[in-house]
């Protein structure tokens, strides 16, 4: 049974959907905006706000636990250096989801997510 399970599955293994939350996050943070599947778009939104939320205090223990999810170092030093300090007086919703319409190859939900940073 499903209940209590609040997460989607992305049709995916808990392996497989860590290391694509940890791709759209990468990307994200490098980029300010992507687009996806509106799924994807929704399961990211509270994985990068606990990052963002992390980056906030800046310590290094905070340092080495985004580093766990953000692969590349470029991304990681964004995230603490101009993403941190931008969001310090935000209390949460660092993202925003904009529905694109349907993907012309199987009619998927697709969706803009980018960072609010004004």
């Amino acid at each position: 049974m499903r209940h209590r399970k609040a997460n989607r599955q992305l049709r995916r293994t808990s392996e497989q959907r860590l290391a694509l939350l940890r791709n759209l996050a990468t990307s994200l943070i490098e980029q300010g905006a992507i687009e996806t599947t509106e799924a994807k778009a929704k399961e990211l939104r509270p994985f990068v706000e606990k990052l963002i939320t992390k980056a906030r205090t800046g310590t290094l223990h905070a340092r080495r636990l985004a580093g766990k999810h953000v692969h590349k170092r470029e991304a990681a030093d964004k995230l603490f250096q101009e993403l941190g300090p931008a969001f310090a007086t935000r209390p949460g919703g660092y993202t925003r989801i904009l529905k694109t319409g349907h993907r012309k190859g199987d009619g998927a939900e697709m969706a803009r997510i980018e960072l609010i940073l004004s």
